[in-house]
C-alpha cells in the first residue's frame, strides 16, 4: 500500500510541474496577443492606400499587365500555406493544412498543376513527411514576422508569376493562412492574389462603387503597374503573416489554458487517490495493531491459566 501512495504522489509532483509550465505558456500567448493585434492594425492604412494606389492605376488605363490580366486557359497555379514554426497550439496549423489540401483538390479539378509554397515548420513537416514536393519554404519568424519576411516570400511568388508557365511560371497565386477575428474565433481561409480581380479588392476594401480620381501616369502605366503591384502582394502578405501570428498566439494560449485546466482537475483526482490509499494504509496499520493487541491479549490469558 506504501508504494502505491508513492506513485501517486510521483505522478502529482509531475503534474503539477507540467501545469506551471502550462500556466507559463498560457501567460506569455496572452501577452504576445496584444502586440501581433496592434501590428494588424498598423499594417491597414498602408495597405488600404497602396490597394486604393493599385486599383486606380489598373481601371484608368488598358494596359495588359501579367498581374492584372486572366490567362485564357490558367493551366498551372502557385499556393503559399501559412503555418506555425512550433506546436502547442492546439489544431492551428492542421486546420491551415486541411484548407490548403481542399484549394489543392479544387484546383486539381480544374485542371492545374499546383506549386506549393510552405512558410513555417509545421507545414515543411507535413509536406516532408508525405515526399511531395515543396517549391520554396520559409522557417523560423512565424511567431513575429517582420516585412522584410514578407519580401522575402513576395520575391519569388512574383517571380514566378511573371514568367511564362511553359518556362515553369504560374498563373494563377493563391494564399492559405488563418484569419484572426477575435480570441477566441480563428479561421483558416484562402484567397487568390493574382491575377488581381479589381471588384473583388474594391468589395474588400469597401471602395466598391467609389469614383476613383484621374491620373496622368508617368513614364507609363505599365511601368506604375510594375512598381505598385510587388508592393501589393508584399503587402498582402505581410498583413496575412501578422494575422497568421496573432492567431498562433490566441489558438496556443487557450491550448494551454485548456492543458492547465486539465491538469489541474487531474491533481485533484490523483490527490483523491492518495488520500483514499493512504486512508486504506492507515486502517490496515489500525487494524494489524488490534489484532496484534488482541493475539497478545489471548496468549497472555492462556498462560495465566
Amino acid at each position: 500500500m506504501g508504494a502505491q501512495l508513492r506513485v501517486y504522489k510521483r505522478r502529482i509532483q509531475a503534474v503539477t510541474a507540467t501545469k506551471k509550465i502550462t500556466k507559463a505558456m498560457e501567460m506569455i500567448a496572452a501577452s504576445r496577443i496584444v502586440k501581433a493585434q496592434r501590428k494588424v492594425a498598423a499594417s491597414l492604412p498602408y495597405a488600404t492606400e497602396l490597394t486604393r494606389a493599385v486599383t486606380a492605376v489598373a481601371t484608368g488605363s488598358t494596359t495588359k499587365h501579367p498581374l492584372t490580366t486572366e490567362a485564357e486557359a490558367p493551366a498551372r497555379a502557385a499556393v503559399l500555406l501559412l503555418t506555425s514554426d512550433r506546436g502547442l497550439a492546439g489544431g492551428y496549423s492542421s486546420n491551415a493544412i486541411k484548407a490548403a489540401e481542399r484549394l489543392r483538390e479544387r484546383l486539381g479539378a480544374e485542371g492545374k498543376e499546383v506549386d506549393t509554397y510552405i512558410v513555417g515548420r509545421k507545414g515543411v513537416a507535413y509536406y516532408g513527411f508525405r515526399e511531395r514536393t515543396v517549391a520554396e519554404s520559409w522557417t523560423g519568424f512565424t511567431d513575429n514576422p517582420s516585412y522584410a519576411d514578407a519580401k522575402a516570400i513576395a520575391a519569388p511568388l512574383i517571380e514566378a508569376i511573371t514568367k511564362d508557365s511553359a518556362e515553369g511560371g504560374v498563373d494563377e497565386l493563391h494564399i492559405v493562412f488563418t484569419e484572426f477575428v477575435s480570441m477566441m474565433t480563428q479561421n483558416a481561409i484562402e484567397g487568390r492574389m493574382l491575377p488581381l480581380s479589381l471588384d473583388q479588392v474594391a468589395e474588400e476594401n469597401g471602395t466598391k462603387g467609389e469614383i476613383l480620381p484621374l491620373f496622368d501616369f508617368e513614364p507609363s502605366a505599365e511601368d506604375v503597374l510594375d512598381a505598385l503591384l510587388p508592393r501589393y502582394v508584399e503587402s498582402r502578405i505581410y498583413n496575412a503573416l501578422l494575422q497568421a501570428a496573432a492567431s498562433e498566439h490566441a489558438a496556443r494560449r487557450r491550448a494551454m489554458k485548456s492543458a492547465t485546466d486539465n491538469a489541474g482537475d487531474l491533481i485533484k483526482s490523483l490527490s483523491r487517490l492518495a488520500n483514499a490509499a493512504r486512508q486504506a494504509e492507515i486502517t490496515q496499520e489500525i487494524s494489524e495493531i488490534v489484532g496484534g493487541a488482541s493475539a497478545l491479549a489471548d496468549a497472555t490469558a492462556g498462560s495465566d491459566k
